[in-house]
């Protein structure tokens, strides 16, 4: 859809939003202000200043303090040793579990739950040798006396119930052994309070600091808000001696930025553009050059009219591209313009359906069309367009259809808005869309991931196009779709009804068959020899000349019935040439004068129209094309 201009401020450019500058008196220039001197800010009142330094102090102050509690505070939250407590809890019950166990008379099956029972003791005690047990245990006499009997205890148990230990353990070991761990009931428990003492106290310090932190937190939030109150005082009667620089400003702010998000999303665009392109671009010219290369090679091979229908596919498939990608260089330029006439739409739908019927036969598919015989015969529409539209939407549906039929269908339709619509629903029996895939269906260079999707030739454009360009024409395309149910694509538009002025010239039966006579202009030797190749094959005689100032010494000299006249060329160009042509006495400058051009642009197309050509054609001109030239200017069905 073409981007609307941004609109003006009210009043124009002398909106009374902005005061007028007075006028300078005479013979003195007036002063015009430089972007420097409108982005300088007024200058800063001392009251801000000293403010700005006193809240910059405060919050030094703030964030030293906070770092500093912030210390404090983790050095408490270091040395917290409470898993050091929850060690003596489980050496405590695993000692007394040790010494149940030895209290039981001894035999095979108790022997292995005493050695289990004495193994996870020795674990326990093991615990207390770490980094933090020490630190803990280190500062008081209690903890080194509780150990020293613990590891005494240790020592000689592990004579009977150690690592390597092979001896069964007699009843005098086990005696000796029960009255060594009755000894040890008591430096644990000790053991057990101290630790649990200092825990609390690491606790109590810990909770001192943090309400210490709240505190001193509290209290510097409090002055940072009395600060930042003063200091928004200040800084709004600055505010207010700059308010009118920032509405002066604003305007300037807005236009920057908005030309700084184009500029990246422009930048986005062509490097996507050029990666994509840049492969779509070189299959088809990798297929055109092999195939003439081995023509070239061996001329008389028996495979030479595959390799020329080859060529000829990749030859098209190559301009496809080229013209959507100025078709979508146009539609997001907004330089595409709707060309809408009175169409008799049963007949479009009928060429759109003739043009797609050779591409389903090949692939044994049905080509239906159904048209709603309540829709007027007559329409206004772009036929141009909105064939380009349902071409897209069919060729996908043939391509992607393997089986089955596909339908085009025409009615008429409502808007939400009541408005008429026109509109057509293109459905197939393909493999379908999955919804991530439908999703992004329609942006630019977009295509399917599934791997039968991904064999079929495409470039991601036409979708894109046709959405543009039914937006363009005031409706839209939208899309509805399965993974393998098929898929139904509705392209509407505008229904307005046209007066009802017969069947067009180019859907009557051709008339009598008589040779034309074809002046070519045209400063490209290969353009030349092929335009007087085609006209030649279709029963014409052609007179090729090299600029505009040859053919308008030709068409001075003698008569023809069409000139096909290029519009770049060197000493007159086409336009030129073609009001030249137009200024000669008749027959000469009444003879039709068709522009060729490969710029398709509207204002071409318009300044080719004002210099006298009856139609603009886009370049290159195929035979089907050229043919259908003839049958429209001249009513006559081609000959050869």
């Amino acid at each position: 859809m073409p981007m609307e201009p941004p609109p003006a401020p009210p009043g124009g450019a002398g909106s009374a939003a902005s005061p007028t500058p007075p006028t300078p008196p005479a013979g003195q220039a007036a002063a015009t202000p430089s972007a420097d001197d409108r982005l300088q800010a007024p200058r800063l009142t001392p009251w801000l200043g000293v403010t700005g330094l006193l809240l910059l102090a405060t919050l030094l102050a703030a964030a030293f303090v906070q770092v500093r509690q912030g210390a404090l505070l983790n050095m408490a939250v270091l040395y917290q040793d409470d898993y050091v407590v929850l060690n003596l809890y489980q050496l405590e019950t695993e000692y007394l579990r040790l010494r149940e166990q030895m209290r039981h008379e001894p035999d095979a099956d108790k022997a292995e739950a005493l050695q289990l029972r004495y193994d996870i003791f020795v674990s326990r005690v093991g615990l207390l040798d770490g980094e933090r047990a020490h630190r803990l245990l280190s500062a008081t006499p209690v903890a080194a006396q509780a150990i020293q009997a613990l590891n005494a205890f240790i020592r000689n148990a592990d004579r009977w119930l150690g690592p390597g230990s092979s001896a069964s353990l007699p009843p005098h070991a086990t005696a000796a052994l029960l009255a060594e761990l009755a000894h040890l009931d008591g430096p644990l428990r000790r053991l057990m309070l101290e630790a649990t003492h200092q825990v609390a106290a690491q606790i109590t310090a810990r909770q001192a600091s943090v309400n210490q932190h709240n505190a001193i937190g509290l209290a510097l939030t409090g002055f940072l808000s009395f600060m930042v109150l003063v200091f928004a005082v200040v800084a709004l009667r600055q505010m207010r001696a700059q308010g009118e620089r920032h509405r002066r400003l604003q305007a300037l702010a807005d236009e920057l930025r908005d030309a700084r998000m184009a500029a990246d999303a422009a930048n986005q665009a062509k490097s996507d553009f050029l990666a994509d392109m840049s492969h779509e671009l070189r299959t088809p010219l990798h297929g055109l050059v092999g195939m003439l290369s081995l023509l070239r090679g061996a001329p008389g091979q028996p495979q030479a009219d595959a390799w020329l229908a080859t060529a000829e596919d990749s030859a098209r498939h190559l301009q496809e591209l080229l013209d959507d990608i100025l078709d979508l260089n146009k539609l997001e330029s907004g330089a595409l313009a709707l060309l809408p006439a009175p169409v008799h739409l049963a007949t479009l739908v009928r060429e759109v359906q003739a043009l797609l019927q050779p591409a389903a036969h090949a692939k044994g598919l049905g080509l239906l069309a159904e048209l709603d015989p309540a829709l007027p015969p007559q329409v206004w529409l772009d036929a141009t367009r909105v064939r380009q539209v349902l071409f897209n939407l069919l060729t996908n549906a043939v391509k992607y259809s393997d089986s089955g039929a596909v339908v085009l269908r025409c009615a008429r339709g409502q808007a939400d808005d009541a408005t008429p619509q026109l509109v057509f629903d293109v459905v197939d029996s393909g493999i379908g869309i999955d919804p991530d895939t439908l999703s992004r269906l329609f942006y630019r260079f977009s295509r399917a991931e599934d791997p039968l999707a991904r064999q079929k030739a495409g470039a991601g454009l036409g979708l894109a196009i046709s959405r543009k360009l039914a937006r363009l024409m005031g409706g839209e395309v939208t899309a509805r779709s399965a993974p393998g149910a098929g898929s139904m694509f509705r392209f509407t538009c505008p229904l307005r009804v046209a007066e009802a002025v017969g069947t067009p010239a180019a859907a009557q039966p051709g008339g009598q068959v008589h040779p034309l006579r074809v002046l070519v202009a045209d400063d490209h030797p290969v353009n030349r020899m092929v335009m007087q190749a085609q006209l030649e094959r279709l029963g014409h005689t052609c007179t090729l000349a090299e600029d505009g100032e040859q053919a308008l010494a030709l068409a001075t000299a003698q008569a023809f019935d069409l000139v096909l006249m290029d519009v770049h060329m060197p000493v007159m160009n086409g336009y030129e040439a073609m009001a030249a042509l137009r200024a000669l006495p008749a027959p000469g400058g009444r003879c039709c004068i068709v522009a060729l051009t490969a710029d398709v642009f509207a204002e071409t197309r318009q300044r080719c129209l004002n210099a006298g050509a009856d139609d603009v054609l886009t370049k290159p001109l195929a035979l089907p094309g050229l043919q259908a030239l003839l049958v429209q200017r001249f009513g006559q069905e081609p000959l050869g």
